[in-house]
């Protein structure tokens, strides 16, 4: 495992922004009358991604906390998914963007999933007394 120093050298960090501000893109199509449902909870979910991907990599001290705030994470990117699942079905997006997108945020899950289960790696060691 490389050495990281900053939570946006994280791959996962990477294809999370990426994926959001695609979703930030698309939703800037989407009806005016979506603007306080859809838009926003699309929007909000997909940032919130990196916004605990980012709070969590703070703290790597103390390895619950660390977990915690990657379970965040993959709570919000399951949202995310059930967002683009409303957007396809209403016709927003087409198949293409969907099936991308969707694709991209099983793939942060997988990796958050990972993280989590791996957490030990990623955590400073505990201090000894």
């Amino acid at each position: 495992m490389p050495l990281i120093k900053y939570h946006k050298e994280l791959d996962v960090y990477k294809l999370a922004f990426s994926s959001a501000m695609s979703i930030y893109g698309l939703t800037k199509g989407f009806p005016l009358d979506e603007r306080f449902s859809l838009t926003s909870q699309i929007r909000r979910s997909s940032r919130s991604v990196c916004g605990n991907i980012s709070e969590g990599w703070r703290k790597r001290r103390y390895q619950k906390l660390f977990e915690n705030k990657l379970i965040d994470a993959d709570g919000e990117a399951t949202e995310t998914q059930n967002w683009l699942d409303f957007a396809f079905a209403c016709e927003y997006i087409n198949e293409e963007e969907y099936n991308k997108l969707y694709q991209n945020y099983t793939e942060i899950l997988s990796m958050l999933t990972s993280m989590i289960v791996n957490s030990d790696k990623w955590c400073f060691p505990p201090k000894k007394k």
